[in-house]
């Protein structure tokens, strides 16, 4: 059975068309007021942003969904979960001042923020989901624990995941930094000959995986948790991963996780995707670069797997932005995701999002 999508477009000429207004009547007409209950404590689940990054979702439209929310009688609150890599969300203090400076305040999303991990991340329950690589995944505490929960995606290219939308928010969002580790869990390969010795893999290693040694870098493996921020940074390309043979598992890795956040919320989930400042990189990045192509419109269901694909197609129809990371695939179908990233396998998620029970793959899009 198809999944139902709806579908708002990004054009605007009069006040009843703005995105604000586009938001509410997404809310409405994917039946979230289903979803929402009287008294319930419903998790808005965003990703704010790292600092120096501008595209996370507008929590001016986040604002929208809180009013939604409240009018159902039920109690929202913002929340997100710490990195794995050190930025300025790897605790929860750094956290929330982070969020406050990006508009997450309550003056402005009226709603409080509550980092679900808690101040070290160390706030979780665990769940069984019972799949290929886990049995059990660990969630925040604070997700799980909450009645029902709207989940607001920024849509982007990702250097790993390759896609990010709806069930990477759920399975990497909702997870603390021990089960982004277990997500994770690839390893590096170092050309020490590449090498020149700038050191900024040390800097960035949340781990101290890698070191410096008679100035060239050192990879200590069994430190390693697999994020891949050595490789983002090091600027003569000497870390890359086999993605012969990482991304299919960590994609499956992330959406097992992704069904275990849902575990509890059946019939109490909804999603709003956001194809706005469609960017190469993850919100995780210190940077916005320009996004690889115009932006869309915004999209809503109950299903993580038919809004993802719903929102993959979108992309893939445009034609790419000139002058960007994009290398590839630019014309009106092409694979964008691919033509950024050449490793990546988006599609794959949907497909396996789909094997386990997560989400429909096919979807119907109904235009609101």
């Amino acid at each position: 059975m198809a999944g139902t999508v709806y579908f708002a477009n990004v054009r605007a000429r009069t006040t009843g068309e703005s995105k604000i207004q586009k938001v509410r009547r997404l809310f409405d007409a994917a039946g979230f007021d289903r979803v929402v209950r009287p008294a319930d404590l419903t998790a808005i689940k965003v990703h704010v942003g790292e600092r120096g990054c501008d595209t996370y979702v507008s929590p001016v439209l986040v604002r929208q969904v809180v009013d939604r929310v409240k009018e159902r009688g039920a109690k929202p609150f913002i929340t997100d979960t710490g990195t794995l890599y050190a930025g300025s969300r790897s605790n929860a203090v750094d956290h929330l001042v982070t969020a406050v400076e990006h508009g997450f305040d309550y003056a402005v999303v009226g709603a409080p923020v509550i980092v679900a991990d808690g101040l070290r991340s160390g706030h979780w329950t665990e769940v069984a989901v019972r799949k290929k690589h886990f049995e059990r995944v660990r969630i925040a505490g604070d997700i799980a624990a909450a009645d029902s929960m709207i989940v607001l995606s920024h849509v982007k290219a990702h250097d790993l995941a390759g896609f990010g939308g709806a069930i990477k928010n759920l399975g990497m969002g909702c997870a603390p930094a021990l089960g982004k580790a277990e997500q994770h869990s690839g390893r590096p390969l170092l050309d020490e000959e590449r090498c020149e010795g700038c050191g900024r893999c040390t800097v960035v290693c949340p781990q101290a995986a890698m070191t410096l040694v008679e100035g060239r870098a050192r990879y200590n493996p069994e430190h390693c948790v697999g994020c891949g921020d050595c490789m983002r940074t090091c600027p003569a390309g000497a870390i890359e991963f086999d993605w012969t043979t990482e991304i299919r598992p960590f994609l499956e890795r992330m959406v097992e996780y992704a069904a275990g956040a849902v575990q509890g919320k059946q019939h109490r989930l909804g999603f709003f995707n956001f194809l706005l400042s469609i960017t190469p990189d993850c919100d995780c990045v210190p940077w916005s670069d320009t996004p690889i192509v115009p932006d869309i419109g915004i999209l809503a269901s109950t299903d993580p797997v038919a809004i993802d694909h719903a929102s993959y197609d979108l992309v893939n129809s445009q034609a790419g932005s000139p002058r960007t990371l994009l290398k590839r695939n630019a014309g009106p179908g092409g694979d964008k995701f691919k033509g950024t990233w050449e490793y990546a396998e988006a599609r794959y998620q949907f497909v396996y999002g789909e094997e386990i029970g997560l989400g429909e793959i096919e979807y119907r899009l109904i235009e609101v």
